[in-house]
């Protein structure tokens, strides 16, 4: 995971003043924030810039101008002109742009800048596990989005002794700009039990994500952990689970390890018997059945 000394120290890297980044009265605020300007950054940079896949320690809100492509585990999303994307620590994602004609803005923050003032970041709709993280934008709802960032520009470098909690308003506003863009579906509040139940299953396994290391291993596994833990019957909870998403408990569960593995698959350096571990199997050749089942590849082969 690329923790935020990492990320000053890629932009370092590219040139740029690194005490020009940093805001001032930075370490006197409860968790941190920072915005750049792309265009500015593009100055410096020689080649085209390129994010490593990977999961990162803070979150980040980018306004895109240019065409660009996005790649979120087994999604790839592509961006002709232009875009607002919302990164979260709990999804690793890799940013390659296709030309040099690159301009924009983005923001990056910690949890605590939010939390710290009742804000829990990750019960927001547009950081949810299943919301969607791209959306394009119309010409005017560039020139509206640009208008708040350059707020937070003049802001971050202003003496106004409240200034940061002027800065978490601009990023709300930016947060509800985009949960206003998806779909009424994925905004709509639970009414019924099996779309409940089907929620707090949804956050529960992903609570079990990502895996950060071979020594980590998954706690919840079948579908009995699950009914356990949420204190009803196996047999409801699938009964519950296949009304509101068409799906048993358990090709649920299957779907998410198989996602995982995946990623680590071809985002790390583990080798089979590590990751096999880590997602809960005790053998190698079960998960390697496991897998080729749900993807009709063994594990090697789908990493090379």
């Amino acid at each position: 995971m690329i923790s935020l000394e990492e990320f000053y120290k890629q932009m370092a890297e590219i040139d740029v003043d690194l005490s020009s980044l940093l805001p001032g009265g930075l370490n006197k605020e409860i968790g941190h924030f920072n915005v750049f300007n792309m265009t500015v950054l593009m100055k410096h940079i020689r080649e085209k810039p390129h994010m490593p896949y990977n999961r990162r320690a803070y979150y980040k809100i980018n306004l895109i101008k240019g065409r660009n492509r996005a790649e979120y585990a087994d999604k790839v999303i592509e961006i002709e002109k232009n875009a607002l994307l919302f990164a979260t620590p709990k999804l690793p994602y890799h940013w390659i742009p296709l030309d040099f004609e690159q301009a924009g803005h983005f923001c990056v923050f910690t949890d605590e800048f939010l939390n710290s003032h009742g804000i829990v970041i990750d019960d927001l709709p547009i950081f949810k596990p299943d919301s969607y993280p791209v959306f394009e934008l119309t010409d005017s709802e560039t020139e509206k989005l640009t208008e708040i960032f350059m707020k937070m520009h003049e802001e971050i470098a202003s003496d106004y002794i409240y200034k940061y909690d002027l800065l978490r308003n601009y990023v709300l506003e930016l947060i509800h700009f985009g949960q206003k863009l998806q779909p009424a579906s994925a905004m709509s509040t639970t009414q019924n039990s099996s779309a409940r139940v089907s929620s707090l299953f949804v956050e529960l396994l992903e609570r079990q994500f990502p895996i950060e290391s071979p020594q980590q291993k998954l706690k919840l596994r079948t579908a009995k952990d699950y009914a356990d833990r949420l204190a009803v019957h196996v047999n409801h909870l699938n009964k519950l689970l296949k009304e509101a998403t068409g799906k048993t408990t358990t090709d649920l569960i299957a779907g998410r390890i198989v996602k995982e593995a995946k990623i680590l698959l071809k985002q790390t350096d583990w080798n089979i018997s590590e990751i096999a571990f880590s997602l809960g199997f005790d053998e190698v050749a079960h998960f390697s059945n496991f897998f080729k089942k749900q993807t009709q590849l063994a594990p090697l082969r789908f990493r090379s």
